[in-house]
């Protein structure tokens, strides 16, 4: 087979529906590892499978280095394999417990191989120097909100318990407190009962400086960086749907002139 056709062959979607099947399968062996029952029993059956997976990968990746050559590393993607398939073939790797917990890696191959999920990855990260933006606005916030969070709640309050004046110092005793805690109000994990509400007990008005940092920060900032990377992902989609639509057209024009030049031809070799 030359390597157009082993290329071609590779690209074709039973190929890749077999390595997403084996990716899967490798990915639920990964997590029955885990399992201390289910390795006393069955812990020789699943190494084995587990190499048998590691070694279809690695002839995929054997094969794709023929067919394509130096362009295999000309392309992000097949780079991306050839690492995290790497992880597993490092000296060690099988008694060593981090190299070993980074073969789930492996199961990061799904996105390089389905192209829908491709399509997500690369909207987001052609989204990035946009959120870069975002991010900035957001950590200045964030270091304004942590400042006055500190000043107003950190500083002490009178009349408050001693368990209270431990509350507020744990809390917003630091610029670096008050940044976590306000983090952890914007992502509204425990925010009214956990934080804001015992604070209002010492400062009722409290909740004007809460209120307005959650609408800011969560309901804005946060739904800026979800645009973006949505109109990113629709760009990607806009892009692919075109690339498809003109190699549609080439071909058929392709075929259009073949037709023509041998009707062509056949009318010469009638007039002769």
């Amino acid at each position: 087979m030359g390597r157009q056709r082993l290329a071609e062959w590779l690209e074709t979607p039973s190929v890749r529906n077999g390595i997403i099947g084996v990716i899967v399968f490798n990915a639920v062996l990964l997590g029955l590892e885990t399992s201390p029952t289910v390795m006393e029993q069955w812990g020789g059956l699943i190494r084995a499978l587990d190499t048998t997976c590691l070694g279809i990968f690695v002839v995929e990746l054997l094969l794709k280095l023929y067919a394509f050559g130096p362009r295999f590393f000309r392309d992000g993607w097949n780079v991306f394999d050839f690492l995290i398939v790497g992880v597993s073939l490092v000296p060690g790797a099988q008694t060593l417990s981090v190299l070993r917990a980074l073969r789930i890696l492996r199961v990061l191959r799904v996105i390089s191989v389905a192209p829908r999920l491709r399509r997500v990855v690369e909207g987001f990260v052609t989204a990035l120097p946009g959120m870069g933006s975002v991010f900035l606005l957001m950590a200045m916030i964030f270091y304004i909100g942590a400042v006055m969070a500190t000043k107003l709640f950190g500083a002490g309050c009178a009349g408050c318990t001693a368990e209270q004046a431990a509350l507020m110092q744990e809390w917003f005793g630091t610029l670096g407190r008050s940044a976590y805690s306000l983090f952890q109000i914007m992502t509204l994990e425990s925010w009214s009962m956990g934080i804001v509400r015992p604070v209002m007990e010492i400062w009722p008005y409290a909740w004007a400086f809460f209120v307005p940092f959650i609408m800011i920060t969560t309901f804005a900032v946060v739904n800026l960086l979800v645009g973006l990377i949505v109109n990113s992902m629709q760009d990607a989609h806009s892009e692919e749907t075109n690339a498809a639509t003109d190699s549609y057209r080439d071909e058929v024009l392709q075929r259009l002139a073949a037709i023509e030049e041998r009707l062509g031809t056949g009318r010469s070799s009638g007039q002769k």
